[in-house]
């Protein structure tokens, strides 16, 4: 899927409801939860063990919890993902180019 096929889906998804997008700080306290959450699966999967109970968790999933709510951010407020994301791409690519040790060809 392309950003824009991926921002089209969760917009067709979060239309049918009445409540539509949250406001933007519960959207920020909701990806706020995100982040514990993977952070939470990759103690587990390094070595912290999960409480009685507790599964070790699925990053695939949990990050793909954060992207929904990092797109319907993007979706709430009409900002281009894709755009975005080729912008940070091009900062990184020619301002951190010599950043780090690149590997032999």
């Amino acid at each position: 899927m392309t950003f824009e096929q991926v921002s089209e889906r969760v917009d067709r998804y979060i239309s049918q409801f009445e409540e539509g997008y949250f406001p933007p700080l519960l959207m920020l306290a909701r990806l706020t939860e995100e982040v514990g959450e993977v952070a939470r699966v990759i103690a587990h999967q390094n070595g912290k063990t999960p409480k009685p109970g507790e599964e070790v968790g699925d990053l695939e999933l949990e990050l793909a919890d954060l992207l929904f709510v990092m797109v319907c951010m993007a979706n709430e407020r009409g900002l281009n993902l894709e755009r975005g994301f080729e912008r940070m791409m091009h900062k990184v690519e020619t301002r951190d180019k010599d950043r780090w040790t690149r590997k032999e060809l």
